[in-house]
C-alpha cells in the first residue's frame, strides 16, 4: 500500500477500519454480548481472543462478518465520497480488502487487484505477523487461484517488499494511462 501512496494513490485499509471498529462502543458491546467479557480488554475488542472464538464455528464467524462488513462498506463509501469532494483528488483511490470476494464487495469497485503468493509463503508471512487461527482463517478464504480468476488484475507477490511495490507502482501507472 505504501508503494501505491508514493505513486499518488489514496489508500484505505479495510483491516485498519476493522481495528477502529473494534474500539467503537457499538461493536465492543455487540461482541461482548455475543462472546462475553473474555474477548474485551481495555475497552476494546481483544482481537486474538476473538479470533480464537470466532473462527471456531461457521455460525460465530458469520455473525461477526454480518456485524463488521456493512460497517466497513459504509466507511469505504464515506472515504470515497470525501476523496471525490477534494479540490485536487488523488489519481487513484485504492481500498485494501483481504476478503473482498468473500464479502461480495467486488462490484463496488471499478477494478480489482489480487495480490497472490504461494500458500506456504502466505502462511509464513501471516505467522510472522502474529495472526491467530491461521488454519481457520485460510479455510474461510478463497484460494489464490480463485481470487486471481475473479480479479481484474493479478500481481504475484513472491519477492521482497520493494519488488511488490515496484509491481504495484507499474500497475497504477498503467491504470492511469
Amino acid at each position: 500500500m505504501a508503494a501505491l501512496e508514493r505513486a499518488g494513490a489514496a489508500v484505505l485499509s479495510s483491516d485498519r477500519v476493522v481495528h477502529e471498529l473494534y474500539e467503537s462502543p457499538e461493536v465492543v458491546d455487540a461482541v461482548r454480548s455475543r462472546f462475553g467479557d473474555g474477548v474485551v480488554s481495555g475497552g476494546a475488542v481483544d482481537r486474538p481472543a476473538l479470533a480464537r472464538r470466532v473462527f471456531a464455528t461457521d455460525q460465530d464467524r458469520a455473525w461477526l462478518e454480518a456485524l463488521l462488513w456493512p460497517r466497513v462498506q459504509s466507511r469505504t463509501a464515506q472515504w470515497r465520497s470525501e476523496l471525490a469532494r477534494r479540490p485536487d483528488p488523488p489519481r487513484a483511490a485504492v481500498v485494501e480488502v483481504p476478503l473482498l470476494f468473500e464479502a461480495g464487495m467486488e462490484d463496488t469497485f471499478d477494478a480489482t487487484i489480487a495480490v497472490v503468493a504461494s500458500e506456504d509463503l502466505r502462511a509464513s508471512r501471516a505467522g510472522a505477523r502474529g495472526h491467530e487461527a491461521l488454519v481457520e482463517r485460510s479455510a474461510r478464504q478463497l484460494t489464490q487461484q480463485e481470487k486471481a480468476h475473479r480479479a481484474t488484475y493479478v500481481v504475484v507477490n513472491d519477492g521482497t517488499v520493494d519488488e511488490l511495490g515496484s509491481k504495484l507502482s507499474e500497475l497504477l501507472e498503467m491504470l492511469g494511462s
